[in-house]
């Protein structure tokens, strides 16, 4: 397996924990009342707090950013465009999403618009390592 698709790996279990996450933290998982909340199909959800409400949009754009950095991981690959600047790319992506999780969970604004836009230079490194 090239570097490029262990990241694609490691980029989906970040995707997964990032979605855990959101959901542990809105449902309040660590009660005995959130675990059964969790545990349900979660009908009546307790409004968001605005921790719950950023944790979920960061798992939203979590799970977008991972659906595009998959699809050109894996279009480089399949045209063999797998060189270091594909694998430097697929570094930068994942490195800049497993910072600006954390980031925006704590509610750090321009700093987690800054890892993003880090994170989309890792995507337009690959893209252009096939073009």
């Amino acid at each position: 397996m090239t570097t490029t698709l262990y990241f694609v790996a490691y980029a989906a279990i970040l995707t997964w924990v990032t979605i855990l996450v959101a959901s542990v933290v809105r449902t309040r998982g660590w009660t005995p009342a959130g675990l059964m909340l969790a545990f349900g199909n979660r009908d009546n959800l307790p409004a968001a707090t605005p921790l719950a409400g950023r944790t979920e949009r960061a798992a939203r754009n979590t799970v977008d950013n991972f659906v595009l950095f998959a699809a050109l991981a894996l279009a480089a690959y399949a045209v063999g465009a797998d060189g270091a600047q594909v694998e430097t790319g697929a570094q930068v992506f994942f490195w800049a999403r497993l910072v600006y999780v954390p980031v925006y969970i704590i509610g750090i604004p321009y700093l987690r618009t800054a890892v993003w836009a880090v994170s989309i230079v890792g995507l337009g490194m690959i893209l252009f390592a096939m073009l």
